[in-house]
């Protein structure tokens, strides 16, 4: 099963970044731009064939994306067909071609999915309310405190709470709520452990908020009929909002934690050492995306596997409309900052800004994948 997630996975994030850099190649042949060569994966080559339409295509071995190649990639190029030679506008269409084709993959996606149930993830999530279905997974048990209530009555990880004291219980709330109204007495919770139903006598605590002791999870989805394409486009705006903040968050974070370190306040240090660290525990590289979408095709079905596609296809499309050199948005942002003040973008120097983008680029990719590996580990 390892193997197939594995495979699964490869081919996820192949499509996902192929389809992306289809949107360049199509938006830009139909600008007057020359496609040189389409390749599905990266370099070293394995396969190739001349199209009708003049376009090279290749199979390359690592299978880990794909690129289109244009003709005069480079700004200053002049002649008939080169990327450089055309306008503004139409740079700027080529460039978001393959933004806006992650976002409409992850906008049909999402519809499809809210087919069978959409996760609940954001508190305020879309949904047509004459439309939708809320469908709520059994309340499991997570990690487990020792010396507490739960640990104390031989709770594992993985039981479904059914009731607390005779009250069913169908949300994470539900059980903080009645655990909360009878703290400090005995109950009876009954609850499910591998498909058999049992109860155990529980005695909450009193003096604190903790008054079971173990982390509590459930899956919340709502499902939709006729109004799935319009869930999927909706929901589709509010994640991107939601990334667009989580990644404004993230350069605060992490920026504001280094210059944070500068400062001789102990205290002050240790928060900005903090912000560091939450920076780092939120961002994944390659490999977490791999080793999130593995799991889920290996234990997993098909609805779940849909669903972290969308969100990657999302986070490709949000990624690459930032002002980050030799990325999409970053080569537009260079093109029209050099417009806006008439000055000529030269060959060189525009190999120098987003070369030495890639590089750091590269280097952040190398240190989170680092990261990634001790996480999975």
């Amino acid at each position: 099963m390892i193997v197939f997630g594995i495979i699964v996975g490869l081919i996820v994030l192949v499509v996902l970044v192929v389809a992306h850099e289809l949107g360049h190649a199509i938006v830009a042949r139909r600008n007057g731009v020359v496609v040189e060569e389409f390749g599905i994966g990266f370099p070293p080559r394995a396969w190739k064939k001349k199209l009708k339409n003049g376009v090279l295509l290749t199979l390359n071995w690592l299978p880990l994306g794909g690129f289109v190649k244009l003709q005069g990639e480079h700004d200053a190029a002049n002649g008939k067909g080169d990327y450089g030679a055309a306008t503004f506008w139409a740079k700027t269409k080529i460039l978001l071609a393959g933004v806006m084709v992650n976002w409409v993959l992850a906008a049909g996606l999402l519809a499809v999915v809210s087919l069978f149930g959409m996760p609940k993830i954001l508190p305020d999530q879309f949904s047509v309310a004459s439309d939708t279905v809320a469908i709520n997974s059994p309340v499991r048990l997570g990690d487990i405190k020792e010396g507490y209530p739960a640990a104390e009555a031989g709770f594992q990880v993985g039981d479904e709470i059914n009731s607390i004291a005779g009250e069913p219980v169908d949300t994470v709330e539900d059980v903080i709520d009645t655990g909360t109204d009878n703290r400090g007495k005995t109950v009876t919770v009954a609850y499910t452990r591998e498909g058999v139903g049992e109860t155990k006598e529980v005695t909450l605590r009193d003096a604190d908020s903790e008054v079971f002791g173990a982390g509590l999870s459930q899956e919340r989805s709502l499902r939709a009929t006729w109004s799935a394409p319009i869930v999927g486009v909706a929901t589709t705006a509010q994640f991107t909002a939601a990334t667009i903040q989580g990644v404004g968050q993230l350069a605060s974070d992490f920026f504001g934690g280094l210059v944070g370190q500068l400062t001789t306040n102990e205290q002050a240090r240790s928060e900005a050492r903090e912000r560091v660290d939450r920076a780092g525990d939120s961002v994944a590289g390659p490999v977490g995306i791999l080793g999130v979408i593995f799991p889920a095709a290996s234990e997993s079905g098909v609805v779940e596997v849909l669903f972290l596609a969308a969100i990657i296809s999302l986070t490709l499309a949000v990624m690459n409309v930032l002002p980050i050199p030799a990325l999409d948005g970053g080569r537009w942002f260079v093109t029209a900052l050099f417009k806006l003040f008439r000055k000529p973008l030269t060959k060189s120097r525009e190999e120098a800004i987003h070369g030495a983008g890639f590089m750091a680029l590269m280097a952040l990719i190398v240190i989170i994948t680092v990261a990634d590996v001790g996480k999975i580990l």
